[in-house]
């Protein structure tokens, strides 16, 4: 059917939005998906994806919990038999500008969307290398959600800016360790009409009366599923993804330096500082400066 046909696909955060759209996509290119949701939306989805002529079961709960993490993994294998792709999309925001954020806004975004990035991604890999190490070949892929919050910062976002950018982090650290296994992982930045952005992006965002939406959540899902084949070649890489663009998106790098080959005295570290930020490019923009 495509080049997702035979594959089993967890999609987290599936119930509504671009998880939604993910999951719809990966059923139609053949793939067999695990719909994850805190709620029953999860079994409309999964209900959904069979009666477009996919394959797909429902499993409802927290994915930032351990041990609901290990469950959703056996919950692949015991469907399908194996696993072959995990598409980290869970997340919310709680928007406050930091003077007025409350610690229960902090922690709970962080939670979310950051650990639950972690734990189910924890668990997956303990899979693959157990796989790998019991002598069956894998070929497995990892598609983590980051946000252009993260990769540039949002005013008003500083609890999702932190955990979008933990996820870039944990994404390039995690390529490198789990390549040893026969996984490649990578990370999409979307921008999508969804429940979670409906409100903040308002104008912006506002569904065309016709033709092309390009803040359709579909969008995003054609680029998801070609990373999470056995196709995609790369990894440690973010995407930038919304409309029709694709575009890779660099991190920090090192940049201009000055060694004086001895302690630095504090009357010569301004003049040191300002003569290096002249010869380095200048940082993007947080969002809403």
């Amino acid at each position: 059917m495509g080049i997702s046909d035979g594959r089993v696909v967890i999609v987290t955060g599936a119930g509504q939005g671009i998880g939604r759209a993910h999951a719809l996509a990966f059923g139609a290119d053949g793939a067999r998906v695990v719909v994850n949701d805190v709620g029953p939306a999860a079994e409309q989805v999964a209900a959904d994806v069979r009666a477009a002529g996919g394959s797909a079961v429902a499993s409802l709960g927290d994915v930032s919990d351990w041990a609901y993490g290990e469950e959703l993994v056996r919950t692949a294998v015991d469907a399908y038999g194996r696993l072959d792709a995990l598409v980290n999309n869970a997340g919310l925001v709680r928007d406050r500008m930091l003077v007025n954020m409350s610690e229960a806004e902090w922690d709970l975004v962080l939670q979310v969307d950051l650990k639950g990035h972690f734990v189910p991604l924890r668990h997956a890999a303990a899979y693959w290398k157990e796989q790998a190490k019991g002598g069956s070949p894998v070929d497995a892929r990892v598609v983590n959600t980051s946000s252009g919050a993260g990769l540039m910062g949002s005013v008003g976002q500083g609890n999702y800016s932190a955990a979008k950018a933990g996820v870039v982090a944990l994404t390039q650290v995690a390529a490198v360790e789990m390549s040893r296994f026969g996984v490649k992982l990578n990370a999409i930045a979307p921008a999508a009409r969804t429940p979670m952005t409906e409100v903040v992006f308002a104008r912006t965002m506002a569904k065309p009366a016709t033709g092309f939406d390009p803040m359709a959540p579909e969008n995003v899902s054609p680029l998801v599923v070609w990373l999470a084949s056995a196709d995609c070649d790369v990894t440690g890489r973010v995407f930038e993804v919304e409309a029709g663009i694709i575009s890779p998106a660099d991190g920090w790098q090192h940049g201009p330096r000055e060694d004086r080959g001895d302690r630095w005295p504090v009357e010569d570290v301004g003049p040191a500082v300002r003569r290096l930020l002249d010869k380095a490019p200048q940082p993007e923009k947080v969002y809403g400066q």
